[in-house]
């Protein structure tokens, strides 16, 4: 199936890794112009040449920016503008976890996590939505977990960051409707940079680092029985922020192998 993205405009954050950098990727082997952008120069440079050499240095734009700076944010919109000219996808990728239960969840914790979560889609929805405007089909996805709706008591302070977020963008659905489409993503376990250095410390010997990956996801309870790679979710987000999926809008898909335990 054509999803429609060729020639088509999209930027993704926190792209330098992960899910945003196979997201990347597969927009730009999709003919898609992209921008990614990060906050780590040294992991930029590295997604940036990653990227160029799989698919050229024409469609793509690499800025070191923070989500959760204003100021770096509006001028990575600007330079998108100058560029790429409009934008027809954004997707809102940015983000990590923070284990603390209630207890031992300082103030400076709490306001850190809520300013990481919140301002990092606040900051990058008000740099980029006067360019999706300037589109004639845009859509935003943002990449959530599953904590938001299933939150776990070891990582309180980001359930209920996560949970806050979720509203937040389905609000949006409604308020840029009908010009803007709005979608989330909320994800279970996914392969990451952080599993495969763990792999390096506790695998055992021998092992290789796929088994390793499946005897982490045993005492999950994944009916699929493994993690979720990250060029899965990239599809996902692909599919959402295209054309093909035009009439869908205010959408949450779970992408977790089904350890979800909500109707």
């Amino acid at each position: 199936m054509d999803l429609g993205l060729f020639g088509k405009t999209a930027v993704v954050t926190g792209g330098t890794a992960g899910i945003g950098l196979a997201t990347a990727s597969l927009l730009l082997a999709e003919g898609a112009r992209v921008a990614i952008c990060g906050r780590n120069a040294e992991r930029l440079a590295s997604a940036r040449t990653e990227l160029e050499e799989a698919h050229g240095s024409g469609n793509l734009v690499a800025e070191l920016a923070d989500v959760t700076n204003a100021g770096t944010m509006n001028a990575f919109a600007h330079r998108v503008a100058r560029s790429f000219g409009t934008l027809d996808l954004l997707v809102n990728n940015a983000g990590e976890g923070r284990l603390s239960k209630f207890a031992d969840t300082t103030d400076e914790a709490w306001r850190a996590e809520l300013e990481q979560k919140f301002f990092g889609q606040i900051h990058t929805l008000r740099a980029f939505i006067p360019l999706l405007r300037m589109s004639g089909a845009p859509a935003i996805v943002g990449v959530n977990s599953l904590l938001a709706l299933q939150p776990e008591p070891h990582m309180v302070c980001t359930s209920a960051a996560r949970a806050g977020v979720q509203s937040l963008l389905k609000s949006m659905a409604g308020e840029l409707a009908p010009q803007i489409r709005v979608n989330t993503i909320v994800l279970g376990v996914i392969e990451s940079g952080q599993w495969h250095r763990r792999f390096e410390t506790m695998g055992k010997p021998g092992q290789s680092r796929d088994d390793w990956l499946v005897e982490q996801a045993k005492p999950r309870h994944i009916p699929l029985a493994r993690f979720g790679k990250p060029e899965e979710v990239a599809r996902a987000v692909a599919f959402l922020g295209s054309p093909a999926a035009s009439y869908i809008t205010g959408a949450t898909l779970e992408i977790s192998g089904g350890v979800s335990r909500f109707i």
